[in-house]
């Protein structure tokens, strides 16, 4: 039998291929797009991409967690998946029709009158993925990784290559691009006027490739609409919208509040592009602490399924236990490796970002925590408490909002990088106390204190090495070696005092 640890290892690689394959292409992105666009350019796509996460998270309603818990509870996933899809189906349409009408009222409102195209191609792009994040949710409860990963990375790799053709290729070789089309359609084919609108639009053909992707299997799905069942599961549901509202804001809220917050400082003539600049290098900067976010997400995209499963087995909170523990542990040496190569991951974002490097070690630690609160939360949805989220999730996101609104004005975007520690900091000792109340979890605090103590040793110690160039990677590479070395040689005699 596989152990249970293993079978999560073993997920949390297939849905990482999806994720940290497709995110790493996007990753590798950035170098082009961050010399493509100066900062103040790029802070409209950082500031836009922000709203999409809070419009995503309301358009879903917490229902993909819905359908796990109720399939599992009923045993009848068909009826539980055609239940929640007939809702999700109907609010994505209204969405899109009334952002569409809206456009330019919307696009007033958020300071970008002259793109309300803008807001149309959004529309869509979150109408359509709101509607089929439940049937993703489906093939992760059927277990079938790898066509979700094949899914993702589809429509990942063909928003990649849209981009690249346009934002690289076509930009960059705009006339020569254009002198060689004689064809009076392909001529029109790009558009210098476009820019960054380019980046939305390969967004939404990738969107709506994957929507097609799904419709052979949704036309196969026998329907059947349950009203009782619906009303359990939006009471089951809707309190993990809060939650999902309240991360949204601890996630991206600063990216919108800066352009509000930041003070422009005397002398600078053009204030808007000052404000954007800044924006634009924060969401620069925020990309290279995005391998501790791919870790996340791979991980969330296994666990959660799987957490649901293991409830009913023997020994599932020793199970619980050691996931959180190895979790911290792959998060650190991910946390070690970007700080103490920080001189090589700076290369993937343009020279006009660089200043923004020094705020990457707190993204890093803040994104961890992240994760730390995930595994934690499972207390209240594992025991039907979600309203406790809510209060967790918007306690954080008060945290968040009152850092940016304190910091911003008086350190900038560095404000916002504290707001980000302090609330998934506070976020999990509040999950932490009041999982123990209700559904208590022995976790080895003592083991998690060494390798966090550990990892920080070195991180403050690499600080005060006083080389450069390859002297300082080979000792920074022994660093991490000698990290990873301690680790396998204390899990090893854990287990071996465990068998004995």
């Amino acid at each position: 039998m596989v152990h249970p640890i293993k079978k999560l290892v073993g997920q949390t690689a297939v849905y990482g291929l999806s994720s940290i394959v497709g995110r790493l292409l996007n990753y590798l992105l950035v170098p082009f797009i961050t010399r493509a666009f100066l900062p103040d350019i790029y802070g409209v796509v950082v500031e836009l991409y922000a709203y999409v996460g809070f419009l995503l998270v309301l358009l879903t309603y917490g229902m993909e967690t819905g359908f796990f818990r109720f399939a599992e509870k009923t045993n009848n996933s068909n009826s539980v998946f055609s239940t929640a899809l007939a809702p999700l189906f109907v609010t994505s349409t209204v969405f899109i029709l009334a952002f569409s009408f809206l456009a330019q009222p919307i696009a007033n409102l958020i300071q970008h009158p002259d793109n309300k195209e803008y807001i149309i191609i959004f529309a869509f792009i979150i109408g359509i993925d709101a509607f089929i994040s439940l049937p993703f949710a489906k093939l992760r409860h059927q277990n079938k990784a790898l066509k979700f990963a094949a899914f993702k990375l589809i429509g990942i790799f063909l928003n990649i290559v849209i981009q690249l053709f346009f934002v690289v290729i076509c930009k960059e070789n705009s006339d020569e691009f254009l002198a060689n089309f004689h064809i009076s359609g392909l001529r029109h084919l790009y558009n210098p006027e476009i820019g960054v609108g380019y980046i939305f639009i390969a967004n939404l053909i990738a969107s709506i490739f994957t929507l097609i992707l799904f419709i052979p299997g949704l036309i196969k799905v026998k329907y059947s609409f349950s009203k009782p069942l619906l009303k359990k599961m939006l009471a089951f549901s809707v309190p993990l919208l809060f939650v999902g509202l309240a991360g949204m804001a601890n996630e991206t809220i600063d990216r919108i509040l800066l352009k509000y917050l930041i003070v422009v400082p005397p002398g600078i003539d053009d204030h808007a592009e000052y404000v954007m600049t800044q924006v634009g290098i924060y969401g620069g900067v925020f990309k290279i602490s995005i391998l501790m976010t791919l870790f996340t997400q791979a991980f969330r995209y296994a666990a959660e399924p799987f957490f649901f499963a293991q409830e009913k087995e023997v020994g599932a909170k020793k199970v619980y236990a050691d996931v959180m523990k190895y979790f911290i542990i792959f998060g650190l040496i991910i946390f070690l490796g970007v700080i103490l190569f920080i001189d090589i991951f700076k290369f993937f974002v343009g020279k006009e970002y660089w200043e923004g490097l020094y705020i990457i070690p707190i993204l890093l630690a803040a994104n961890l925590l992240f994760g730390v609160v995930y595994n934690l939360s499972f207390w209240y949805k594992l025991t039907d408490k979600t309203k406790y989220g809510a209060y967790i999730a918007g306690i954080g996101a008060l945290i968040t909002i009152l850092f940016n609104i304190i910091l911003i004005p008086k350190i900038g975007y560095l404000g916002s990088a504290w707001g980000h520690l302090a609330c998934y900091f506070t976020m999990m000792i509040i999950s932490f106390f009041l999982g123990r109340k209700y559904y208590r979890i022995n976790y080895p605090l003592k083991d998690i204190f060494i390798y966090v103590s550990l990892a920080l040793m070195i991180y403050f110690g690499s600080l005060f090495v006083g080389v450069d160039g390859i002297t300082k990677y080979l000792i920074n590479t022994g660093l991490i070696i000698g990290f990873i070395s301690i680790v396998i040689f204390k899990e090893k005699l854990h287990l071996k005092i465990l068998k004995n």
